[in-house]
């Protein structure tokens, strides 16, 4: 997607097809997860084990952060589609800015569900894609690599809700600017669910799953990813999470032009 032409950015059929993109890595980063058990120590603020001297977090909390730091020097963050896990201590990039044209209300950064993303991603989906329930110490730095990739998919996946909900402000601006002002959560939320194509991302999820999730060449065809696991995951918590983003952003949408 070329965030450098705003047409093309906020077209519906673009959008859903990068999202169709998105499916591919998020499926391949759950994977490469799976190769690995849970290791609950990861996730624990201030493990024995794992503590980080001057450090107050997981070890998955101190590896996400130096990796967005490390990233946003290289521009990452000023990419409209991305949303860093701790905007207040990315820093500034080496490379030059490259000034996209202004596609989302200047707040968008602002509608941030990171920390929730991060909360259920380790609480619920850690569990359904991992090898099995246990740790596994040498394998620390591994798990926290491929939690990262897979974090940062599904905050991607998840905040191009922003897009979405401004993509159809602009198809019907007087229908959503009456519903913001009446602050009609039912209403937006009922005008943002399109029951059919969700029903054919949840379709197209399981075949997917079925082709990418078993090794052919195994005789024993060992699952690393369950259709059942991200289909549920998709209909409970991606879908969820990224209708509560378009709901957020549109509810303020009044407040300025984009």
């Amino acid at each position: 997607m070329d965030f450098n032409k705003p047409d093309t950015v906020l077209n519906l059929q673009n959008i859903r097809d990068e999202l169709v993109k998105m499916e591919n890595t998020i499926i391949f980063n759950f994977i490469e997860r799976s190769h690995y058990p849970t290791c609950p120590s990861v996730y624990k603020k201030n493990h024995p084990g794992l503590a980080i001297p001057e450090f107050d977090g997981s070890f998955l909390d101190w590896a996400l952060l130096h990796m967005e730091m490390a990233h946003s020097q290289l521009r990452r963050f000023e990419s409209p589609d991305e949303t860093p896990f701790s905007p207040d201590k990315i820093l500034k990039p080496i490379l030059p800015s490259i000034n996209y044209p202004q596609v989302l209300a200047t707040y968008a950064p602002q509608v941030n569900y990171n920390n929730k993303i991060k909360h259920i991603y380790e609480s619920e989906i850690v569990p359904l894609i991992s090898k099995f329930d246990g740790d596994q110490a040498e394998n620390y730095g591994s798990v926290a690599t491929r939690d990262i990739e897979c974090l940062q998919s599904l905050s991607r996946r998840i905040h191009f809700g922003k897009f979405v909900a401004e993509a159809k402000f602009q198809a019907d601006k007087d229908l959503y600017t009456k519903m913001i002002l009446e602050k009609d959560v039912q209403g937006i939320m009922a005008n943002i669910t399109n029951a059919a194509v969700e029903e054919k991302i949840l379709l197209r999820l399981t075949t997917k799953a079925e082709v990418y999730g078993v090794d052919p060449t195994n005789k024993e065809g060992e699952r690393r990813i369950t259709p059942e696991y991200l289909v549920k995951i998709y209909k409970e918590i991606v879908i969820p999470i990224t209708k509560e983003v378009e709901v957020e952003y549109l509810l303020r949408r009044l407040e300025v032009d984009a």
